[in-house]
């Protein structure tokens, strides 16, 4: 089964903003603001609706950098076996309001030398990079128990 979701990481000059997650899926790890696309919304308007939700943010312009497939091929309470997410990747350069804590997020700013991919999905540190460099991408991960990334691939692409 396939489910697709969106992901933004919203940028002011040399910072980057991430959000803790609070509860849920990805507990306990910095990650950008994202999640679920309801019936009848398209990727754009669930990726507009959850940033705000989250972050209490409204995107003045966002740019569709990445497309990540991520399968679990064992299971351990992350998701279910064989699930495939498809997680659609934002930058966000120009937002309206001050970032907040929500029930599922509590934002704060970092510089992107001091990303800390140690408390993240273990995936980040191999496609954050080229969001950082403005470049735009394609990849699938492979996570086993643990969360572990068994195997990936990434490709930088000219157009989403």
């Amino acid at each position: 089964m396939k489910k697709i979701f969106t992901l933004c990481v919203v940028f002011q000059s040399s910072r980057v903003l991430l959000g803790m997650k609070k509860r849920g899926f990805g507990e306990g790890r910095w990650n950008g603001f994202g999640g679920k696309i309801k019936d009848g919304e398209t990727i754009e308007e669930a990726m507009r609706r959850e940033m705000h939700e989250e972050a209490g943010v409204k995107i003045d312009s966002a740019e569709h950098v990445g497309i990540l497939d991520f399968e679990f091929s064992e299971q351990d309470g992350s998701a279910s076996l064989g699930e495939i997410l498809t997680v659609h990747i934002f930058r966000v350069d120009s937002f309206t309001g001050e970032p907040r804590e929500s029930d599922e997020m509590k934002p704060q700013w970092f510089d992107i030398a001091d990303v800390p991919y140690e408390i993240m999905w273990p995936d980040d540190k191999y496609w954050m990079p080229l969001l950082f460099d403005g470049k735009k991408f394609h990849g699938k991960f492979v996570f086993g128990k643990g969360d572990v990334v068994r195997e990936y691939s990434i490709d930088e692409v000219q157009k989403i």
